[in-house]
C-alpha cells in the first residue's frame, strides 16, 4: 500500500452560484453526476456562469455522441493536449477514461512521448496528429495536411472537430490552470 500523501493546492477561488441560479446549475451538476458517478471540479468551476457550464457540457455532450470522431480518438486527443498543457486534472481524467475502456495503461502512458504510437486504429493516427499540431502550430496547417488526413476516410467536419476538440481542451487546460483546479479536491 503506497502511504505517499498528495498535496492537493486550494483552488484561488471558489464557484458561487449566481442568485436565481442554483437550481439550473444544480440540475447540470445533477446530471454529470449521474453520467460519471460524480461532479469534477473542473466544471464545478464553471458554475459562476450557467451560461459557460451549460455551453461546455453541451460540447462534451457532443464529443460523447454527436461527432463520427470514436471516442477513444476525441478522449485520446484531450489526453494528449492536457499532457501538452501539463494540466494534472485533465491529465487523469482522460487516462481514466481511457482506461475505462479497456486501453491498457502502458500504451496510453507510452502516447505521450511518441503521439504516433497512440492505442488508436491506424485510420485515426493521422486525425489526433494534425489536431495536436494544431494547438502549436496553427498556421502552419495547409492544404496537404488536410488531405493527408481525408485519405484515411475523414471528412472536413471530422478533421473540423478534432481541431476543436484539441483547442476547446487546451482553453479548458488553461482555465483549471489559471484558478490553480488541477487536482479534484481543490475546493475542499
Amino acid at each position: 500500500m503506497n502511504n505517499e500523501t498528495i498535496n492537493i493546492e486550494k483552488a484561488l477561488i471558489t464557484p458561487v452560484v449566481p442568485a436565481g441560479d442554483e437550481q439550473r446549475v444544480a440540475g447540470v451538476l445533477a446530471a454529470i453526476e449521474e453520467h460519471i458517478g460524480f461532479v469534477p471540479d473542473g466544471l464545478r468551476l464553471y458554475s459562476f456562469s450557467p451560461p459557460l457550464l451549460e455551453a461546455f457540457v453541451g460540447n462534451i455532450s457532443y464529443f460523447n455522441g454527436g461527432t463520427n470522431i470514436p471516442p477513444a480518438l476525441t478522449t485520446m486527443i484531450r489526453y494528449l493536449a492536457s499532457w501538452q498543457a501539463e494540466c494534472s486534472f485533465c491529465i487523469n481524467m482522460n487516462e481514466s477514461f481511457l482506461l475505462n475502456m479497456g486501453i491498457d495503461h502502458d500504451a496510453i502512458r507510452a502516447a505521450r512521448s511518441n503521439p504516433k504510437a497512440a492505442p488508436l486504429k491506424e485510420n485515426e493516427i493521422p486525425l489526433l496528429l494534425l489536431a495536436l499540431r494544431s494547438l502549436d502550430q496553427p498556421k502552419a496547417i495547409n492544404q496537404d495536411d488536410l488531405e493527408a488526413v481525408r485519405k484515411h476516410g475523414w471528412s472536413d467536419r471530422d478533421i473540423f472537430d478534432a481541431v476543436a476538440q484539441a483547442a476547446n481542451n487546451r482553453a479548458f487546460n488553461t482555465v483549471l490552470k489559471t484558478f490553480n483546479v488541477e487536482m479534484q479536491g481543490a475546493f475542499a
